[in-house]
């Protein structure tokens, strides 16, 4: 069983994830045959909940051969309706942000993680270029140890 695995790098670095959920995804043919082969991007993608159901927005799916076809539109998310009402309140409540974390199969079907998250600041983010930077350094000073 082949698993194809579609990541959104820029999640961990703009967002602090509090609480990821997995839920299934409505797709087309062609757009499952584009995320097996890993043509999909998550870069700009977010999902939100509009009248008791989750869609997936403007995450990318290229499909080939189709005219009238726009790749980023919205997907409709299933998830369960207790996960939904759960997800609505924590948003109200903490101003959180539904993001795509990943997508990939499991066995014949298409998934989606996304995650509650809290938008990061702007010193945030710096404080974990360096720390990523710190960390790259000490590894490269270990290798050459040994």
């Amino acid at each position: 069983m082949l698993i194809m695995l579609i990541r959104n790098r820029k999640a961990q670095f703009n967002y602090k994830v509090l609480e990821k959920f997995e839920a299934g995804l409505i797709l087309s043919g062609g757009e499952v045959k584009a995320i097996k082969r890993g043509h999909a991007d998550l870069s700009g993608a977010y999902a939100k909940i509009v009248v008791n159901e989750a869609y997936l927005i403007n995450a990318s799916i290229p499909v080939e051969g189709k005219k009238d076809y726009s790749p980023t539109r919205s997907r409709k998310m299933l998830l369960h309706k207790r996960e939904i009402v759960s997800i609505q309140s924590k948003i109200k409540a903490n101003k959180l942000t539904l993001i795509p974390t990943k997508m990939y199969n499991k066995g014949r079907l298409i998934k989606a993680e996304i995650a509650l998250a809290k938008s990061k600041r702007k010193f945030e983010k710096k404080e974990s270029i360096k720390r990523k930077d710190i960390e790259r350094e000490l590894a490269q000073e270990l290798k050459g140890k040994y």
